[in-house]
């Protein structure tokens, strides 16, 4: 008789963030690619809601807690309840996706996206400072595993304290569509972009350092008087970058906008800038390179380790820099860039982080 699928409670609280940002994209695609094998059943959990999660309902059950998820988050910090396998009958191992960690006597694993906090403290308010030091505390006290999304981020946890042999880097995967061209056409003439533009999406905040994207592309405008610059995403915290007075009218925040919008502007950059300060993997990186455009990114980082050869990185706060490797991305090396970039994209898959995820789990079961 074949063995029982292993079964994962999953926490999915995430999804009903008002942005949930690329953790929410980790969490859909991954319990996704989960729910399609049969060695594992994951069951999602969340707090009290009265709406769907963003995006639409998962692929899997979702127990909800009692409690709304400001009161569910304090509870499982300073009650530490209440435990999931109260609620999850059979649960073998609990997940907690981000830093919102359940209390539990089973196995634990943990994704830590990023330490960007104690990188950039700056670019955190302080309260929010505060809760991710106990966060970190926490997951080094209780976790069985630790998952990150890129070696850039393992090398970081280690040197925060995290024990090395509890690390797993398993990578982001990538799913885009493919937009006709009547799509990208639909899609410039509603937000009103007739020229070409290069593209940055995220969620407005500090450690994205607009400032500078904003810096190079006053250059950028000078040699190309037809290129826009189109940044994408919601207002995050903070105060939104100023515009140089001569490029208003050139560049153009759109706010929030739905994924078939967002890669339909995807497919239709002639070039994608990401020069954020830390990330934990960056996955508009790779979803600019799935759409075949080329990236100009932050070297040193773990968008840099994502891109690989496949486009151009630089300093993060290197203004000159950034200009030139954007006007190399519109140019010819552009066009080869995009080519490397199709193909290495094409090595991340949800599938494998789903295979890699579920090891992480047998490996936390084992370790008791």
């Amino acid at each position: 008789m074949a063995d029982s699928p292993l079964r994962a409670a999953v926490v999915v609280e995430q999804l009903w963030q008002a942005t949930p940002g690329g953790s929410g994209t980790y969490v859909r695609n991954l319990v996704g690619a989960l729910a399609r094998r049969d060695d594992v059943k994951p069951v999602g959990l969340a707090a009290r809601h009265d709406a769907p999660p963003v995006g639409g309902p998962l692929p899997v059950p979702v127990v909800h807690s009692r409690l709304p998820r400001t009161a569910l988050y304090q509870s499982w910090q300073r009650l530490r309840a209440p435990r999931p396998e109260a609620r999850i009958r059979g649960v073998q191992v609990v997940h907690a996706t981000t830093w919102a960690t359940p209390p539990t006597r089973l196995p634990l694993v943990v994704t830590v996206h990023d330490l960007a906090f104690l990188d950039r403290p700056e670019a955190f308010t302080p309260h929010g400072n505060a809760w991710f030091r106990r966060a970190l505390d926490d997951v080094d006290a209780r976790a069985a595993v630790v998952i990150v999304p890129s070696l850039t981020t393992a090398d970081r946890c280690a040197e925060a304290g995290l024990d090395r042999d509890r690390l797993r880097v398993v990578p982001h995967g990538v799913d885009v569509p493919t937009p006709s061209e009547a799509d990208v056409a639909d899609v410039r003439r509603r937000y009103a972009l007739p020229r070409p533009y290069v593209m940055w999406a995220g969620t407005v905040e500090p450690r994205k350092n607009l400032s500078t994207l904003l810096e190079a592309f006053d250059q950028v405008a000078e040699a190309q008087p037809d290129l826009d610059l189109v940044l994408v995403g919601p207002p995050g915290w903070g105060a939104v970058p100023v515009v140089p007075t001569a490029r208003r009218e050139r560049v153009r925040f759109t706010g929030f906008v739905p994924d078939a919008d967002l890669h339909a502007l995807y497919a239709g950059a002639s070039a994608f800038a990401f020069p954020s300060l830390a990330e934990g993997f960056g996955l508009p990186v790779l979803e600019a390179m799935a759409h075949g455009v080329p990236v100009v990114t932050s070297s040193g980082t773990s968008c840099a380790e994502v891109l690989g050869d496949a486009g151009a990185t630089v300093p993060a706060l290197d203004a000159d820099a950034l200009a030139r490797g954007l006007l190399d991305a519109i140019g010819a090396p552009g066009r080869a860039w995009a080519a490397r970039g199709l193909a290495r994209a094409a090595t991340f898959s949800w599938d494998a982080a789903a295979e890699a995820t579920l090891a992480a789990y047998q490996d936390a079961i084992r370790a008791g």
